[in-house]
């Protein structure tokens, strides 16, 4: 019996992410610059995906799906790769963290966020969300040295296996009652035979595990803690790319598994919303370190991405996935300048910092002007369209509650600007400026700007 050799080319990409990471494991010994190994798996893994038309299509019986969908969002995860490992190149030495399987784990991270993007079926979903979940757990603690990321890797350890337990009970139920784990036959038995109390636990039990990976209320217990112990190159990292396979996958699964019972899932997801944005942006004015404060900000974010899930139309899904990459500029960004300065994660640490570094204070304002909202930003193109696209979508109220939260997120980001531009210099801190974190803020910087003055780049 011969066994048929299904096309791998649609899974190239991730092919060659995973074999990056295994030969930057084994090189370890010999090759002592490793992120030029990394840079050259990353390039080669963007090349194929959009210079090679024939990268799209289906394999392994539809569970694997490359299209246009799942492109955007891996085009978003290599980005997210490569300003991490800007920002890591000399940052994880100071830190006493310059391990070999430093990058090789960014490597296999990302590569389990594509293969969620791009998962047809509940089984390779899973695969996919515990390459990435193992991969940041171990990087939440890479200082090893360090009690706080130890902390950060545990708790992340703990309450990420209780996330991946309930989302297999979900996909257990799921397929007891389908027969099936592929996603598209599902919704089609579902369409067939319609809801059951079994369908609805199913589907709450999978909301709450994605609910986890995208740091949203109830479930973001995690994220502050996270974020604060782990290395600032790593929660820089966490903080874009697994909310936006997070978000990926929830539009494929609840999009196409769960269409049947949309008004079901629309109401969980507005309380969710609702309480994520009300958790995260009122949680942030107690924070007085910064890195609290923007994870915090990231729960309240996620909020707000979730306005593009519940309203439910293609325009609303479009703008949530330009918001998510807006998203990653500036929060990367806000990251880079904290390891730039690296004189401490308190916001007492950046007062005077206009008068000491007035170039760095300046891009730090943009940034939070950014995460506020404010013109000429990407942070407010972003928000302009996925507002208009819910309220086009009869959501008018909710949106004028995320308007709201939004309006009292303007408190503990401006508390960052008046410190750095309104409170006196008490003692010059050096600044570690190096190329790769210099272009790494050059790129968000600029993209912030450019999305903000020409929104057509992104939109269009």
């Amino acid at each position: 019996m011969i066994v048929p050799i299904p096309d791998l080319t649609p899974v190239t990409p991730e092919i060659i992410m995973t074999v990056s990471a295994m030969v930057l494991l084994m090189l370890e010994l010999i090759v002592k610059n490793k992120s030029i190994i990394a840079f050259l798996g990353i390039a080669t893994a963007g090349a194929v995906f959009y210079v090679i038309p024939m990268s799209y299509g289906e394999t392994f019986g539809g569970m694997f799906i490359s299209d246009e969908f799942s492109a955007y969002f891996k085009f978003i995860f290599l980005i997210n790769l490569v300003l991490t490992i800007l920002i890591s190149l000399k940052y994880i030495q100071r830190q006493k963290s310059n391990y070999g399987e430093y990058y090789s784990i960014l490597l296999f991270a990302t590569a389990g966020m594509m293969i969620m993007a791009s998962a047809g079926d509940l089984i390779v979903l899973y695969l996919g969300l515990e390459l990435m979940a193992l991969s940041t757990y171990i990087l939440a603690g890479i200082k090893r040295h360090d009690i706080k990321s130890n902390e950060a890797a545990i708790k992340y350890f703990l309450l990420g296996a209780f996330s991946s337990a309930l989302l297999l009970y979900g996909i257990s139920l799921i397929y007891g009652l389908t027969t099936t784990t592929n996603i598209y036959k599902i919704g089609e038995y579902l369409g067939e035979a319609g809801a059951s109390p079994a369908v609805l636990l199913s589907m709450a039990l999978i909301i709450a595990a994605f609910s986890f990976k995208i740091a949203a209320a109830p479930f973001h217990m995690w994220a502050p803690d996270v974020y604060q112990g782990a290395p600032t190159s790593i929660t820089a990292f966490m903080s874009v790319g697994p909310k936006a396979a997070g978000f990926a996958v929830i539009v494929r699964v609840f999009y196409v598994a769960f269409a049947e019972v949309q008004a079901d899932w629309t109401a969980i997801l507005i309380g969710i919303a609702i309480l994520t944005m009300a958790v995260g942006n009122i949680m942030a004015i107690a924070q007085t370190n910064i890195k609290r404060m923007l994870a915090y900000s990231s729960i309240a974010h996620a909020g707000y991405m979730l306005l593009g899930i519940i309203a439910g139309t293609q325009a609303a899904v479009e703008a949530m996935m330009v918001y998510i990459l807006i998203y990653a500029f500036m929060n990367i960004g806000a990251f880079a300048i904290i390891i730039l300065l690296e004189r401490g994660d308190e916001l007492k640490d950046y007062e005077g910092l206009a008068k000491a570094h007035p170039l760095i204070a300046a891009i730090m304002l943009v940034f939070m002007f950014s995460l506020i909202g404010i013109p000429p930003t990407a942070g407010f193109i972003g928000k302009f369209y996925l507002f208009k696209a819910a309220v086009d979508a009869g959501y008018t109220w909710l949106v004028v509650i995320a308007v709201i939260f939004s309006a009292i997120s303007a408190y503990y980001y401006l508390r960052v600007v008046m410190n750095m531009y309104m409170k006196e210099l008490k003692e010059e801190a050096p600044i570690y400026l190096t190329p790769s974190l210099g272009l790494a803020i050059l790129i968000t910087v600029l993209m912030v700007i450019i999305i903000g003055v020409m929104p057509s780049t992104v939109s269009g």
